[in-house]
């Protein structure tokens, strides 16, 4: 990878298992939790009697330290090679985060290989020391006691650890880590050993290593959400499965597992480029990690799979709709089921008591709660009541119906559709009624405020009524589809006019001539193949956006010269020829590439500098009685799912999509 990432992943499981460099050098800084609240993992090599330091921070002047020499990642593996004392070792971190396989998406188990080799000719006595901190299993060091065991299983060495009160499910929130289930470091032939420094209780490995090692990171959950009163597991232990006997089949497996992700993930990259050029399949390799860890997979009561994300520093939210429907051209691409895992939360609030009868809204919800909980909405929820400033109704509407059209085309079966259909009917009413020139209300991109005659979103109301046109053509109901498409077509004809600035441009608002927006809504039409609107206003309108670029991206609309990558993407998409798709795209690897802002992927940065877009600070902390502050975060949006949008045009290079 040319591209230098700002920040690097190393465990990404789900939302809470998720470790990362936010350095150049591993072993420049100690790593961090995406949200960088510390999470350290210490890595140690003794050559010849003497420890050199390869992963983490410097603990004092004149520790000696290994070289970074190399770096490399791709989808699912990163690759450190370091060098002196007369040896080379190479790490090797690999999340099997394979999209088409439910066991590995969701089993908590993550990879750390290690190879030495000698550089001088010499034979030298090595061996390896891995150290983890209480950090990984706690939302905030001194909360809670840590207990800790290590024991031997199966030719496994272990080093458990986790909270003694186990607060199971209890809290939420977007800062909010974990506290509770048990982290396992695991090894062949280790010494283990649990011990108290730097103030916190650490779990280590040591092993000996003349040619390779094999470390296991895993995280036993117990229970993973919450979902409207029920305690979940996720999919790997649905059936009552063992942690101890996972980590076993994980270490003998990992040869051949490792090979499934090295083939993966260089396909992945050869038809990325083959979609959009050799920057856009990089950034495809920096995104798909952080999507697929920012989820968790989990099960139903009734054996149906739940593909819950959390809205990454943007509120905490689960299964937020408008964060699902930017990020379905990754699940579209590998495996749609996920997609209808997201929808089945919104569903089954959409169709509540508490949604329709207390709240009487007619609309699609945001979400279905605050990660880990989900019982319903949060997003504007004051005094037990889901405030209407807060909705967004023809956002959420046109989301949903979107997304289930893609995902029955993407299968070609419409059956998850049909069993919706009156929840749909009705979503699609509320599209009619007010998709052609929708009121003063919120969009998905809410942090820019409310907007009245938003075109952007009339284009999101277009799709959405042609959706269902779709969806009744798979179900065979002709007269119902042309309806529906009908109805859209003569929305999006009236579009044209009303959204005109006479130039060739389109803009952002009905009322707001001379101004501009991405249409991204509309991408749909050309990857459906529903021709709603006419080709030369596209090609016109694309060619506009170059007058607004800026050093990294074009900006999101004419209000602020900030960028989000999943919207630049899909703008770009609707361009007709690759040439032009790399010149949208080359911007923003740039931007990720120079950034200053150390963080896992942001999707929401300024175009003028690269730098993540920052809207809040915080102070995080200890629940303890003295209440003492333990540190403040910037909140930004990083780690999120929506990065999943990036796949678009690569969606539209395989042609799934095409109806």
């Amino acid at each position: 990878m040319r591209l230098r990432p700002p920040a690097i992943p190393l465990i990404t499981v789900d939302p809470n298992f998720s470790v990362w460099s936010d350095a150049d050098k591993l072993n420049e800084k100690d790593t961090v939790h995406w949200t960088t609240k510390p999470m350290c993992i210490r890595g140690y090599i003794n050559v010849d009697g003497v420890d050199y330091r390869f992963i983490g921070a410097p603990r004092a002047d004149g520790e000696p330290a290994l070289t970074q020499v190399a770096f490399d990642m791709d989808a699912l593996t990163t690759t450190y090679v370091f060098e002196g004392a007369g040896i080379e070792l190479t790490a090797l971190f690999t999340t099997p985060a394979l999209p088409y396989d439910f066991y590995y998406i969701s089993r908590p188990v993550s990879y750390l290989e290690l190879a030495v080799r000698s550089t001088d000719g010499e034979d030298h006595d090595t061996a390896i020391r891995i150290a983890v901190s209480e950090q990984i299993c706690i939302d905030v060091v001194g909360e809670d006691e840590i207990v800790t065991e290590t024991f031997e299983r199966d030719g496994l060495s272990h080093a458990k650890m986790g909270t003694k009160t186990q607060r199971m499910l209890t809290r939420h929130g977007d800062y909010y880590n974990t506290d509770w289930g048990y982290f396992y470091l695991s090894a062949e032939g280790a010494a283990m050993k649990a011990y108290n420094d730097e103030g916190m209780t650490w779990v280590s490995a040591e092993l000996d290593i003349d040619d390779t090692a094999l470390v296991t990171f895993a995280y036993d959950d117990v229970k993973s959400v919450e979902y409207f009163g029920d305690r979940l597991t996720s999919w790997w232990n649905k059936d009552g499965a063992d942690i101890l006997d996972e980590i076993r089949k994980a270490q003998d497996e990992y040869c051949d597992l490792f090979n499934v992700c090295r083939d993966f993930s260089d396909k992945m990259f050869t038809d990325a480029t083959r979609a959009g050029g050799e920057k856009y399949a990089e950034l495809l390799e920096l995104a798909y990690r952080q999507v697929m860890g920012a989820h968790k997979l989990a099960v139903d009561t009734e054996g149906k799979i739940l593909w819950i994300s959390k809205e990454c520093f943007s509120n905490g939210c689960a299964a937020t709709v408008d964060v699902s429907y930017p990020s379905i051209p990754l699940f579209l691409l590998y495996n749609p089921e996920l997609v209808r895992g997201m929808m089945r939360p919104i569903y089954k609030y959409a169709t509540s008591d508490e949604w329709r009868v207390q709240h009487k809204y007619d609309f699609a919800p945001h979400d279905a709660g605050r990660y880990p909980l989900l019982n319903g909405q949060v997003y504007g929820l004051k005094d037990g009541v889901l405030t209407y400033e807060k909705q967004m109704p023809v956002e959420e509407c046109g989301n949903m119906l979107v997304m289930e059209a893609a995902t029955a085309i993407a299968d070609r079966d419409a059956s998850f559709a049909a069993e919706h259909l009156d929840v749909l009917e009705g979503w699609v009413k509320y599209l009619i009624d007010n998709g052609r020139d929708p009121e003063n209300q919120l969009c998905t991109d809410d942090f820019a405020g409310h907007l009245a005659h938003n075109c952007n979103l009339s284009l999101k109301a277009i799709m959405g009524i042609a959706s269902l046109g779709l969806i009744y053509d798979m179900l065979g109901n002709k007269a119902e589809s042309e309806k529906y498409l009908a109805i859209a077509a003569d929305y999006a004809k009236d579009w044209t006019v009303r959204a005109s600035n006479g130039d060739g441009s389109y803009r952002l608002a009905f009322d707001a001539p001379g101004t501009f927006s991405m249409k991204y809504n509309i991408v749909w039409d050309k990857l459906f193949g529903t021709n709603l609107m006419p080709r030369e206003v596209l090609r016109s309108e694309v060619a506009s956006y170059k007058k607004h670029f800026m050093p990294y991206g074009m900006p999101l609309d004419s209000r602020k010269p900030y960028t989000k990558s999943d919207w630049l993407t899909w703008t770009a998409t609707l361009a007709e020829d690759r040439d032009t798709f790399e010149e949208f795209i080359a911007p923003m690897w740039d931007a990720f590439n120079y950034s200053p802002s150390r963080v896992p992927m942001t999707d929401w940065y300024w175009t003028h500098t690269g730098e993540h877009k920052l809207y809040a600070s915080r102070t995080y902390l200890s629940d303890k009685a003295d209440g003492m502050t333990l540190g403040t975060l910037d909140k930004s949006f990083r780690n999120r799912t929506v990065q999943g949008g990036l796949f678009i045009k690569l969606l539209e290079y395989k042609g799934i999509m095409e109806y």
